[in-house]
C-alpha cells in the first residue's frame, strides 16, 4: 500500500466505534465476562492499550522494543495475559484514558513515519500500513468480544476488508505455527462484503477455494466464533484443513471458541 493514510483512518474509526461501547459503561459492567476465558471487558481494553504501547515503542524506539521482545520470549505463554491483567486492575476511568492516549500517540507516530519505513515486531518487521492494519484487526476482534459481553450486535463495515486480507495472507503462518507444511499452491477466496459486493483473493483458476460472508470469514480467522457456527465453506482438502486452524494474529495457536451447538 503506497499511501497508508486510508488504513490509519480506518483504524481511527474502528477505535472510535469501540470507544462508543465502553465510554459510558457503569463501573461494574467493566467486570462483565467476555467470550475469552478469564477476560472481562476491562481485560479486553487493557490488552488493546498494552499492544498499542508496544506498537508505539516499535515505531519510535526499536532498541527499547527489542528489550520487550526479550521479556516476551522469556514468558511466551503468559506475557499477553500478564499485560491484560495489569491494566484490568486499574480504575475504569484510568484504563479508558490510558487506551485513548496510547492509540492517539500511535496514530500520530504512524502518520509521521517516513514512507518505506519498517518497524520491528513480535513476528516479521512491519510497514506503516501493516502495523495499522494489524492494530485494526485486533481492535475489531477484541471489540467483538466486548460487544458480545454487552449483548450488542455490531453492524459490519467495509473496514472488514483489512481483517479479511490479513486472514488470507496469514494462511501459511497458520500452518507453520502448528508445525504443518503449508499447501504448495494458493487458494481462491471469495467473500461477500457487507453491501453484497464480492471480495476476491488468489487466482481465479485455483483448484481449491473458500467462500462465504466476509463477516463470517473474519470471525473465523480471528477465532471469535467456531467454524461450525459460520457460513464459510471450503472446496478441497487443504482449504478445509485451513479453515480448522486459520488465525490472523501472530503468536502461538489460538484456543478458538466452542461451538454454540456444544453449549446446548
Amino acid at each position: 500500500m503506497s499511501d497508508p493514510s486510508s488504513v490509519i483512518d480506518d483504524l481511527h474509526q474502528e477505535s472510535e466505534e469501540l470507544d462508543l461501547l465502553v465510554r459510558d459503561l457503569a463501573e461494574g459492567r467493566w467486570a462483565l465476562a467476555t467470550p475469552a476465558a478469564g477476560w472481562t471487558v476491562a481485560h479486553q481494553i487493557a490488552h488493546l492499550a498494552w499492544t498499542d504501547r508496544s506498537a508505539l515503542l516499535a515505531v519510535t524506539d526499536a532498541e527499547a522494543f527489542a528489550k520487550e521482545v526479550e521479556k516476551a520470549m522469556a514468558s511466551p505463554g503468559g506475557f499477553v495475559d500478564e499485560g491484560a491483567e495489569e491494566g484490568a486492575g486499574l480504575p475504569p476511568a484510568t484504563l479508558l484514558a490510558d487506551w485513548r492516549a496510547g492509540r492517539t500517540a500511535l496514530e500520530e507516530a504512524l502518520r509521521a513515519a517516513p514512507a518505506g519505513t519498517r518497524f520491528p515486531w513480535y513476528g516479521p518487521p512491519m510497514s506503516v500500513a501493516s502495523m495499522a492494519t494489524g492494530r485494526l484487526m485486533e481492535t475489531w476482534a477484541h471489540g467483538q468480544d466486548v460487544a458480545d459481553a454487552l449483548g450488542v450486535a455490531r453492524t459490519p463495515t467495509d473496514r472488514l476488508r483489512h481483517v479479511a486480507r490479513i486472514g488470507v495472507r496469514a494462511r501459511d503462518f497458520a500452518f507453520h505455527v502448528r508445525g504443518l507444511t503449508p499447501p504448495a499452491t494458493e487458494f481462491r477466496v471469495e467473500l461477500v462484503g457487507p453491501e453484497g459486493e464480492l471480495w476476491t483473493y488468489g487466482p481465479e483458476e485455483a483448484p481449491q477455494r473458500v467462500t462465504g460472508p466476509a463477516l463470517d470469514f473474519c470471525l473465523l480467522v480471528t477465532q471469535r466464533a467456531h467454524r461450525g457456527d459460520l457460513a464459510v465453506r471450503a472446496d478441497g482438502p487443504d482449504a478445509d484443513r485451513w479453515l480448522d486452524i486459520a488465525q490472523a494474529f501472530a503468536g502461538p495457536p489460538g484456543q478458538g471458541r466452542t461451538s454454540k451447538g456444544d453449549a446446548r
